[in-house]
């Protein structure tokens, strides 16, 4: 599947995918990713942002509550269509067409920050949306993108448990494998790009990043207790979220 396919593939599926995201996003966003995203992004009050890959847009508008201006981007045109209907227009987000591939229509360094939640995994040049990045974003100022944990979700990855003992293991295959693959536990399944750890950091060191922190996101304590199902996420990382330094 190319990068035309996939944003076919999410403008078909984009009601679907979006319908239980409520203010915060869906529950791994509320329980995983957004603590972790907002506490590395520290204080955003004026700062200008781009959401690389904003989908229905949630992230963008909890930006622009921390008083941050934000341009929005994403490939798909439902996506962003859903976007716009549940943001407000008092709220200071403007919402572009297009593939974090080529973002050639957005002048060089001219913004203070950028964040990618869960966009790099979905995108066939993953290499040449590093480069897109660096080249917008501000001298010494941060990129933070997150993705899906590359060492623990693999193509064929998935629990396998055994009733009789009470346990529960986690099992990782095809690792080595890069390339298109599809999460089958999904409905309809979500094609996605697998690439090794040292692919990851390669391809970043390459464009000129600098890794600043790297973070495997846990549930708290304050989380378990609201959400006691994800204690499976303490066997292991579903995620991996880098803070870059141009």
């Amino acid at each position: 599947m190319n990068t035309e396919q996939a944003i076919q593939r999410w403008n078909r599926y984009a009601e679907r995918y979006t319908a239980n995201y409520d203010e915060q996003g869906d529950i791994h966003r509320v329980v995983l990713l957004n603590p972790t995203i907002f506490s590395l992004l520290g204080e955003v009050d004026g700062n200008h942002l781009l959401d690389a890959g904003c989908g229905e847009g949630y992230l963008s508008r909890l930006l622009v509550k921390k008083g941050a201006r934000v341009t929005a981007v994403d490939f798909s045109q439902k996506m962003l269509d859903i976007a716009m209907e549940r943001t407000s227009q008092q709220e200071a987000i403007q919402f572009l067409h297009g593939n974090c591939e080529n973002l050639s229509f957005l002048a060089d360094e001219q913004f203070d920050g950028i964040v990618s939640n869960m966009v790099l995994q979905d995108l066939e040049d993953y290499q040449a949306a590093l480069c897109e990045m660096f080249r917008l974003l501000k001298p010494n100022c941060t990129f933070i993108f997150s993705i899906l944990h590359p060492c623990f979700v693999t193509p064929n990855s998935g629990w396998m448990r055994h009733e009789q003992l009470d346990q529960q293991y986690w099992k990782v295959q095809r690792y080595f494998y890069e390339g298109e693959y599809h999460q089958l536990d999904a409905d309809p399944p979500i094609v996605l790009y697998h690439r090794t750890l040292t692919s990851y950091v390669q391809a970043i060191r390459q464009v000129g990043f600098t890794i600043e922190t790297i973070v495997e996101p846990k549930p708290s304590q304050d989380m378990l207790k609201k959400y006691p199902q994800f204690a499976e996420d303490l066997h292991c990382a579903d995620f991996i979220v880098f803070k870059l330094k141009k």
